[in-house]
């Protein structure tokens, strides 16, 4: 079958068309059919080498950690999945025309719900609601969220505005109208930008990174502490400061209650995530371009049916 990988580390040309087997499910799992596939940072962070110290790949190695599809072979074990479902959430190499995934973390797909949303949503809900989950966000809490503009941070202001959460967000000007759109109070990013939020409120309750661009001293600050401070992208600020460092990981993951949450906002007519480009998997080389220089509002998608 046709997939997008890459067989050395490099820049985004060394992605390439790649004919691999079809892969069978093993017990607990779902072979999908890809419609569309989420682009994450950590896809390029992969390809470039930058978590080769952490994460070793066999090559050639298809990269892909969401997609939405049909579900067209199962394996034993696979809960109640039967072939023709459509359904989204995390999978093994989404990067291709099928995947593998756990059937435990897959949600159904809503009739209406269109497939470049679906594809985009599972990484960004699941993100969204794990951390603030851990920053113990509350309704009538200020939270403030930087890069709120992204898939991530789009969704955690919509979930944390949802809840009765008071909700700050740091963009570029451009996105200041879209965030004023999900119910967040805009602000400039840059320098300066612990003032402009002090403007609007002196002290915050709590902290979410989603940007990484150097702004974890300044959310210390305005948080009062590390304590209620996390970050996705500084992993070496949040040691450095004490600050907390979230990612997923097997066993501690919220894919099925994240996309569950997003779902309801979604059934609820109050789902915005926006997809800032949908590009044929062919064309996996120029969504990683585009992702790497980011100031994206939303996610990219590649479409593989």
């Amino acid at each position: 079958m046709f997939a997008m990988g890459f067989s050395e580390y490099g820049g985004p040309e060394v992605l390439r068309p790649l004919d691999v087997e079809v892969p069978a499910p093993a017990a607990g799992e779902v072979r999908v059919r890809v419609r569309c596939a989420g682009v994450n940072p950590l896809d390029w962070k992969l390809r470039g080498g930058r978590m080769a110290a952490a994460r070793t790949l066999a090559f050639p190695y298809v990269l892909g950690l969401e997609a939405a599809g049909v579900v067209e072979s199962v394996g034993e074990d696979a809960g109640p999945w039967r072939v023709g479902d459509e359904v989204l959430g995390p999978v093994t190499a989404g990067y291709a025309v099928q995947t593998l995934a756990r059937a435990d973390r897959l949600v159904a797909k809503p009739p209406g719900l269109p497939w470049e949303l679906a594809g985009g949503l599972p990484m960004a809900a699941e993100t969204a609601y794990r951390t603030l989950t851990a920053l113990r966000v509350a309704k009538d809490d200020t939270l403030l969220v930087h890069g709120a503009a992204g898939g991530v941070g789009s969704l955690a202001v919509q979930f944390a505005v949802s809840a009765g959460v008071r909700v700050i967000g740091t963009a570029s000007p451009a996105n200041h109208d879209y965030l004023r759109s999900l119910g967040a109070e805009p602000v400039a990013y840059g320098e300066g930008v612990g003032a402009r939020v002090r403007e609007l409120a002196p002290d915050v309750d709590a902290v979410l990174d989603a940007a990484g661009r150097g702004v974890l001293p300044e959310s210390v600050d305005l948080a009062g502490g590390p304590a209620r401070v996390l970050t996705i992208a500084d992993a070496a600020g949040a040691q450095t400061l004490g600050v907390r460092f979230s990612r997923q990981s097997d066993g501690e993951d919220q894919y099925v209650p994240g996309i569950e949450r997003a779902l309801a906002l979604y059934r609820d007519g109050r789902l915005h995530l926006p997809v800032w480009r949908a590009l044929p998997l062919a064309e996996a080389p120029d969504a990683h371009r585009a992702s790497e220089e980011g100031h994206l509002r939303g996610k990219i998608v590649l479409v593989a049916d």
